[in-house]
């Protein structure tokens, strides 16, 4: 996708060197990071330098490749692999790719493994693309539906970032966006602010603004008057982690757009490659939830006067804020499941009858 006319992936490697645009800094600035090590992995996953399961699935792996760069005794590959796994507990991309990388290089002579380890990385990255891509084929469908009975632009509601920037390309969420803006039918999209990080309004709306498709930035509170006021034709989200049973875990918020769109009849989809499916947990209770630091509560990202990037408070110095980074929204609420091979019911009948 584009950033100012030049295509970008979010994650490539290059001269030894793992090569990431710094979430960060947008939209403010666009940088262009160098991860060296894994440590460096480990703090851009940590950190939020990179964000969005399916790149941090692809993060972790390029992970490992930096791991046997530094160091391919298999006991520092392994050390390695925990701490990866270890960087941010919800997203189920991150231990999937692990454990996929660590399968791929079992058995594999010391004199391979490097080789091994940076081609399977490439792999992941590039399946992640064309799954995105396959979603974006499909959920064209629910659009073109909903344009073919409007005749009208087609008013899409979402929440955080489930952009390219989220991804490897394309994104999750966006991705029907996109391919509908290519087919030509009038989009505009709702944007959640998304506190506390603000990944709605910081990357999404950025996102959209370079591919020439009108949007605009609401409060995350908003959504339920504008469905009530007709001005909202489909919800489509992303998510960290979905379960066999259709149970989807996501940015904190999702459950109460679900709760609005059901309240109002309007269609909730969740857009997901199979690599974020959960098959081993059966209880959504059991999914372990992010509690981060509760400064991204209290303290916000601007730009001052002087045209620099400046963290300010924002809360009474005394009062204690809460900042959990997910939740869960029952599968009854969820309309369809928008995956690579297809669309499908949250349900366990409706995943396996996918994925055999």
């Amino acid at each position: 996708m584009r950033i100012q006319g030049k295509e970008y992936r979010t994650i490539w490697y290059e001269e030894k060197k793992v090569k990431i645009i710094d979430q960060t800094k947008l939209p403010h600035q666009l940088v262009i990071k160098d991860l060296k090590s894994v440590k460096d992995a480990i703090n851009a996953i940590k950190i939020m330098e990179v964000r969005g399961a399916p790149l941090i699935g692809g993060t972790a792996a390029y992970g490992i490749v930096l791991a046997i760069q530094e160091n391919s005794n298999k006991e520092f590959i392994y050390k390695s692999a925990e701490a990866l796994i270890q960087t941010r507990p919800t997203a189920i991309n991150l231990k999937w790719s692990v454990d996929r990388m660590i399968k791929k290089l079992s058995g594999v002579d010391d004199n391979e493994i490097f080789e091994v380890a940076l081609n399977e990385a490439k792999e992941i990255c590039n399946e992640d693309e064309k799954f995105c891509a396959n979603i974006g084929i499909f959920g064209l469908k629910i659009i073109e539906d909903i344009y073919n009975k409007k005749k009208n632009t087609v008013n899409i509601l979402t929440h955080c970032n489930a952009g390219w920037l989220a991804t490897i390309n394309w994104g999750t969420a966006t991705s029907p966006i996109y391919h509908a803006k290519k087919k030509g039918i009038p989009i505009h999209v709702w944007v959640d602010e998304t506190r506390p990080r603000n990944q709605g309004a910081n990357l999404t709306s950025y996102e959209l603004n370079e591919e020439d498709i009108p949007n605009t930035i609401i409060a995350d509170n908003t959504g339920g008057i504008l469905m009530q006021r007709g001005e909202v034709d489909m919800c489509i989200v992303g998510t960290d982690r979905t379960l066999s049973n259709g149970d989807v875990c996501n940015k904190i918020g999702t459950y109460l757009k679900a709760l609005a769109a059901h309240d109002n009849n309007i269609p909730f989809y969740v857009a997901l490659p199979s690599s974020t499916i959960d098959w081993e947990i059966k209880d959504a209770k059991k999914i372990p939830i992010e509690e981060r630091n509760s400064k991204e509560l209290s303290n916000i990202d601007g730009v001052n006067s002087k045209g620099e990037i400046e963290n300010v408070l924002i809360y009474p110095k005394k009062s204690k804020s809460m900042n959990l980074a997910f939740d869960i929204t029952p599968a009854k609420y969820v309309t369809k499941l928008i995956t690579e091979k297809g669309i499908c019911d949250a349900s366990s009948d409706g995943l396996r009858g996918l994925f055999k």
